[in-house]
């Protein structure tokens, strides 16, 4: 099939989750193929499942190929991997469920290296049910690093008002205080401001965050991790023209970066990043793989494993997902 719009691979997530649910939603909506050709890697009978419990009039249809799908609404297209149990309990951790979200990740994976998908937007899986299948990876990030043969990408969370690239992610405090370097500090700011300049903004201003209250008050707060940390990295970064300042006090860099003084955000740790954006809504938010050999986007949202199977999900952040996926996709050659 020859179209302008990329292919996205959508993984379907943890099947005892709403991550089935929030796929279904999400391309219920007519208006989501007028920017992009969606195929879901998944089971097609959990995705007929979610439709029903969302009381949605949709068609899920299993293909074996990128090229046998149709991308028409009102159908989803499904490469039907049906690896879930027969009544799998929706809202229970699942081993099951985890083999069968990596398998989607894996395929996904595959195809966007093939080149036929231009990008991959993925539904949540659930880190503990990942585990207990045996795959032992902190979430979608770094299991699609392995899977693509990268060693170092960098997680980033895009909302209207905020965007903000992480550092560290899903490690615990201490040990990502004692993770951060200057080179790993300098290797995020490049990539982020890669990232920016291949979204449009020709010279994004990039404010990086300190690690101490107050960005250490020189000296007062702390033993002197931003001048040995970060500072080295900026100074490397100024050099090569990269408006890259601070380091900020993060409790003030999100709120200059909401009224528009800086285009993204270089966060320290996880809570430092997350939470201000999850302030601002997670239907807002979308999650971002920087670093990747292809375009990933994710719904910014877990399993939701206490209203999973009752159809009450919201929608929004997936439909934004797929909606950055497809702006950030190269051009599809058919």
């Amino acid at each position: 099939m020859n179209s302008p719009l990329p292919a996205i691979a959508i993984t379907m997530g943890d099947g005892a989750g709403i991550g089935p649910e929030v796929v279904v939603g999400a391309l219920a909506d007519a208006a989501v193929y007028e920017r992009c050709r969606p195929l879901v890697i998944g089971d097609a009978r959990r995705l007929r499942e979610a439709a029903l419990v969302r009381g949605e009039t949709v068609e899920v249809v299993a293909v074996e190929s990128v090229a046998q799908a149709r991308f028409e609404p009102g159908r989803i297209d499904v490469i039907d991997l049906g690896l879930l149990p027969d009544g799998l309990e929706w809202g229970k951790l699942s081993p099951a469920a985890g083999e069968a979200a990596y398998q989607y990740v894996r395929v996904a994976a595959e195809l966007a290296v093939a080149h036929e998908v231009q990008a991959i937007c993925t539904a949540p899986l659930n880190k503990e049910a990942l585990h207990a299948a045996g795959h032992i990876y902190p979430g979608h990030t770094e299991l699609l690093a392995a899977l693509t043969g990268i060693e170092e990408v960098s997680m980033m969370l895009s909302t209207p008002k905020v965007k903000v690239i992480h550092v560290t992610t899903h490690i615990g405090l201490i040990d990502a205080i004692a993770r951060i370097d200057p080179g790993l500090v300098e290797r995020t700011v490049r990539r982020g401001h890669r990232a920016m300049r291949s979204s449009g903004v020709e010279a994004p201003v990039i404010g990086v965050c300190g690690i101490n209250p107050h960005a250490g008050e020189n000296g007062l707060f702390g033993a002197g991790e931003e001048a040995e940390k970060i500072e080295p990295a900026l100074e490397k970064l100024r050099a090569d023209g990269i408006d890259a300042r601070g380091p900020l006090p993060a409790d003030t860099a999100f709120f200059l970066a909401g009224r528009g003084d800086y285009d993204l955000i270089v966060a320290m740790y996880h809570d430092q990043g997350h939470g201000p954006v999850k302030v601002l809504g997670i239907e807002a938010g979308v999650n971002i793989t920087v670093g990747l050999p292809v375009i990933r986007t994710s719904v910014d949202h877990g399993t939701a494993f206490d209203i999973a199977g009752t159809g009450t999900a919201e929608v929004g952040s997936m439909i934004e997902a797929l909606r950055q996926a497809a702006d950030l996709a190269p051009a599809s050659v058919g």
